[in-house]
């Protein structure tokens, strides 16, 4: 037979520049007859594999190329291949242009409206079944290409070989490749307008990657069968606002290293060691800096490439999820950041993905971000709102992540964030509010919290209702970082003490906005770097002041309205700045000071979550009451900390290393007060001042209250105390 498609059409195919491969080749019928048309440039032989009929039916190779051709016999549809090599070996196979599109009607309307919920399930690398044939299915978004080709370890990489069928009317391009599977390899070849070959892709979508300089996207098939089923089902839809959130931020690659080697734990074996940690601490939440793929170590992640993928760094996406598991049987839930603000320019990530600004703008004024060398995401674009709530979604339905803490959210709110006069390009009301980005905000916090899972915003300026009700004309986020009290007191906690009378406002300051969002007090991971030393390594004096001054500091914060957060390091005293590159200096816990801390932290969190005067009202007025704020001459604070049934603690703070003896402060009601806790006892390594055995109040007024407690206040510490018995007879908390 003679092929009945002209030489340029033949040409074009082994070319790969046909502009609808699926159109010519698989199964047609041309001229009255139905054709078999395949294109295999490896093969010296093809043959068609008939059901039916007992002989391979020998192909006529059309182009030199390696287009194959034959007519179907009467009344059969199904057939394979038999490519035969030089080496008189055959392959059976099945032809990738035999099978239908497994988008439907309403995956194609959807996606192209950019609101598909379950995008991560259309887009990206699927192993499944088409017609009772094993394959992989692959999607992606590229409107502006010409061609795209799937290429990897199961076609030579020949962009040739795959190429991937086009939906017009939304830019998607997809196709099932038979008999590849788990773990294959793959990247995507594309062609712009023109037809220049543009620099390969990982998936944007893709599950998994190899690691670098290969950057391959792999082929993944989740087999893991989750336990924690108690913990998902006492899941609730709206947040339980008033419970204790103690969170331990951790980065995965450095917490802990193994062997002489300074090799990375796994995600397994993390699961043995950080959550029975995290546990003992009493923490309640675990934070994991990003996990997303990230070309880059010293990005710590903030930089991501894949953000559907977990690192390749510590294992599989399974060996994740087993560590999410293990926390959630352990009674500690997930944080993970997530970095919707930017993307690194690596050539084989999103960066000018079909040969146009794609996920980023165009114009480098809103497209670019200056001090991170990064791009900004289109905000303006459904399809890219839709490819980040995916990758949100992702992680809370696939990894059950129960929140998400989304990375420079100030980066996103404002168009000139960083920038200089004339960097930036004002909005339609000539405003610097990033509009589009706050609407994708707004529908991220929106469709996340119907999954039952929370967010949290690291936002630094005084944008309004960053953690309020988007139906109350906020953000939406449950949780905002309070970035004005680490600030303030990180700096009062670094002064002299004999200076620090002078400051004294910036201890105080905090109570003003304290209830205008839902704050979390972070000491993150963004302090001990980049020259600002160890938390331990800020704190003046000797030896002895400076673990007290840190010991009173934890206090002071766990006494604060708000949720907490600590940095791995930050609960053994670590002495120098965190080290993405090798782990925590875990030998400091052989010398009783920084022991004395550890204990310290632990017995805060038991403390912190055990008492509901120090959590249940955090985000209210009612939970809050200032005893003495104004004693800056002795540099000590005394406030109270109410639960919603009456009960409180009185929390006493001095920041001098004097002790002050028979320091009188009203309280709200008589009785014996003893000790919750005191960051001074000798167990943390402090000097011992305190009242273990309890005072009992005196009649004497202080503060505007009717009775009051004398005591000698311990140097440098925090002390909380609680009523044991009132004068009534009515124990307190």
């Amino acid at each position: 037979m003679t092929s009945q498609l002209n030489k340029a059409a033949l040409d074009a195919i082994a070319g790969g520049q046909h502009a609808d491969p699926f159109s010519v080749l698989g199964l047609h019928p041309e001229g009255g007859k139905r054709i078999v048309r395949t294109f295999q440039p490896q093969a010296i032989s093809v043959a068609l594999l008939v059901d039916g009929i007992k002989n391979a039916l020998p192909m006529e190779k059309v182009h030199p190329g390696g287009v194959f051709e034959i007519e179907m016999p009467a009344r059969k549809r199904r057939y394979r291949l038999r490519l035969g090599f030089a080496d008189d070996k055959n392959w059976d196979t099945h032809d990738a242009y035999c099978f239908p599109s497994m988008l439907g009607d309403l995956d194609l309307y959807l996606l192209g409206q950019g609101s598909h919920r379950d995008i991560f399930r259309k887009m990206g690398a699927h192993p499944a079944k088409l017609l009772g044939v094993s394959g992989t299915f692959f999607a992606v978004w590229a409107p502006n290409a010409s061609r795209i080709s799937v290429i990897g370890d199961f076609n030579d990489w020949d962009g040739r070989r795959h190429v991937m069928r086009l939906h017009p009317g939304n830019g998607l391009w997809e196709i099932f490749i038979p008999d590849v599977g788990h773990g294959a390899q793959y990247k995507f070849e594309l062609l712009d307008k023109a037809g220049k070959l543009l620099p390969i892709k990982s998936d944007p979508m893709g599950q998994f990657h190899e690691a670098p300089p290969g950057n391959a996207s792999v082929v993944y098939r989740s087999r893991y069968r989750w336990r924690d089923n108690d913990w998902i089902a006492g899941k609730t839809m709206e947040p339980k606002m008033d419970q204790a959130i103690s969170i331990y931020e951790v980065h995965l690659g450095s917490w802990q290293r193994s062997g002489d080697d300074n090799l990375y734990l796994t995600y397994r074996e993390l699961a043995e060691k950080l959550v029975p940690y995290v546990v003992e601490m009493n923490f309640t939440h675990v934070e994991l800096l990003p996990v997303t793929e990230h070309p880059f170590d010293g990005s710590w992640g903030y930089q991501p490439i894949g953000l559907y993928a977990p690192t390749q760094r510590f294992g599989t996406p399974d060996d994740f999820r087993y560590l999410v598991d293990r926390f959630h049987q352990a009674g500690i839930a997930v944080i993970m950041d997530w970095v919707p603000a930017h993307f690194p320019r690596d050539e084989h990530g999103l960066r000018r993905f079909d040969g146009t600004a794609l996920y980023e703008h165009e114009d480098p004024r809103k497209g670019e971000h200056g001090d991170w060398g990064t791009l900004i995401f289109n905000y303006g674009r459904r399809e890219v709102i839709n490819y980040l709530v995916g990758s949100a979604l992702y992680w809370v339905d696939e990894f059950h992540i129960d929140s998400l803490r989304v990375d420079a959210v100030a980066s996103m709110l404002y168009l000139d964030y960083s920038r200089e006069e004339g960097e930036w390009l004002p909005n339609v009301f000539g405003g610097n509010e990033h509009l589009e980005a706050v609407e994708f905000v707004r529908k991220l916090n929106e469709v996340i919290h119907t999954y039952k899972a929370t967010s949290f915003a690291e936002e630094s300026t005084a944008w309004p209702g960053v953690s309020r009700p988007t139906s109350a004309g906020g953000l939406g986020f449950t949780y905002k970082w309070n970035m004005g009290w680490m600030n303030d007191t990180l700096s009062y906690i670094s002064e002299d003490p004999v200076h620090r009378k002078y400051h004294h406002d910036k201890m105080t300051f905090g109570l003003v906005y304290a209830f205008d969002e839902n704050f979390v007090l972070p000491l993150s991971h963004d302090e001990v770097v980049h020259g600002k030393r160890s938390l331990l390594g800020r704190m003046p004096g000797d030896d002895w002041q400076r673990f007290a001054n840190l010991r009173a500091y934890y206090g002071f914060m766990y006494g604060h309205p708000g949720k907490k957060l600590l940095f791995m390091g930050a609960e053994i005293a670590q002495e120098r700045e965190w080290n993405h590159d090798q782990s925590l200096d875990w030998h400091l816990l052989e010398q009783p000071k920084h022991k004395g801390v550890q204990r310290l932290v632990r017995d805060l969190n038991r403390v912190y979550r055990d008492t509901a005067a120090l959590h249940e009202l955090d985000f209210n007025s009612r939970g809050f009451e200032w005893i003495d704020w104004q004693d800056a001459d002795s540099s000590v604070l005394c406030w109270l900390r109410r639960a919603s049934d009456g009960s409180f603690v009185v929390c006493v703070s001095n920041f001098t290393p004097l002790v002050r003896a028979a320091y009188r402060f009203g309280v709200p009601q008589a009785g014996h007060y003893v000790e919750l806790l005191n960051t001074d006892a000798e167990k943390y390594g402090g000097s011992g001042v305190g009242s273990p055995e309890g005072t009992q109040t005196q009649d004497t007024g202080a503060h505007g209250r009717p009775c009051s407690l004398q005591i000698d206040l311990p140097p440098l510490a925090t002390i909380m105390l609680k009523i044991a018995s009132s004068a009534s007879g009515k124990n307190g908390e």
